[in-house]
């Protein structure tokens, strides 16, 4: 307990935590107003709960430079080596900064995805955007879990990298375009791409699209190509985060801090 409370000072300390928290809800609930407050039943285009979660993935990344530089920030001011000094237990240290990283990135995802639906309610009354189905709640409270799993990946790959602006380029580019690109590669892109832990984590949060029924794909969080199903999604996403993680402790108690 003591170690979880060292690194939620250490973190509630610097600006970073509070500037992300911030930009991520701006970010998701300021689309979700957007893409709702632009939907026309009329016109076939209802607002559904799907929809008010569009700006997920932006948030997402938000949130892993909130955890790279939880990281990254100690290597850089060198205040790691004191931190592995005062505990020499290297994968205890490392297991509360991510253990106190993820669950304020759970909190902060709650608040977007709940907020973003509050948000869709009030300016669309009479649109059905009441949960009432799994698939509707998992689409919903399932944005906190996916942002706990990606801070766990982003803390990893901070660990391992040790530079902020590497780590962060790295989970920008791998997030928002390599999946992507993948995609492009003559007959095997499609078949790689179904096994990619974000496009697999997108999986979890749509399932096959029964929260955004009446709209296109394009106009919800994002549909995916993953071949699991939601809870093995989910499993596959947090296995992924958990190897990285591992290699992550591994590699640094085997280095100078």
């Amino acid at each position: 307990m003591t170690l979880l409370a060292v690194e939620r000072i250490k973190l509630f300390t610097t600006r970073s935590p509070w500037w992300c928290a911030l930009i991520t809800l701006v970010l998701t609930i300021g689309f979700a107003a957007l893409i709702v407050g632009n939907a026309n039943e009329a016109e076939g285009v209802p607002a559904t709960v799907a929809s008010t979660q569009f700006g997920y993935s932006f948030g997402m990344a938000v949130i892993m430079v909130l955890a790279a530089l939880s990281v990254t920030t100690e290597y850089r001011f060198g205040t790691i080596r004191t931190t592995f000094q005062a505990v020499p237990n290297r994968t205890a240290a490392l297991l509360a900064k991510t253990g106190v990283v993820a669950a304020l990135a759970l909190v902060i995802g709650e608040l977007s995805a709940f907020g973003s639906l509050g948000v869709g309610m009030l300016l669309k009354p009479n649109a059905d955007l009441a949960l009432n189905s799994s698939a509707d709640w998992i689409n919903v409270a399932g944005v906190g879990v996916i942002y706990a799993l990606a801070a766990v990946i982003a803390v990893a790959v901070g660990t391992l990298i040790r530079h902020s602006a590497g780590a962060i380029a790295l989970l920008m580019i791998y997030a928002l375009a390599v999946e992507s690109l993948i995609r492009l590669i003559p007959s095997i892109g499609e078949d790689i791409y179904k096994w990619l832990p974000f496009n697999v984590a997108d999986k979890f949060i749509t399932g096959n699209g029964a929260s955004n029924m009446g709209r296109s794909a394009g106009e919800g969080a994002p549909m995916s190509t993953a071949v699991l199903g939601q809870g093995w999604a989910l499993a596959y996403f947090a296995g992924f985060a958990l190897v990285l993680l591992v290699l992550a402790i591994s590699t640094a108690k085997k280095r100078d801090a």
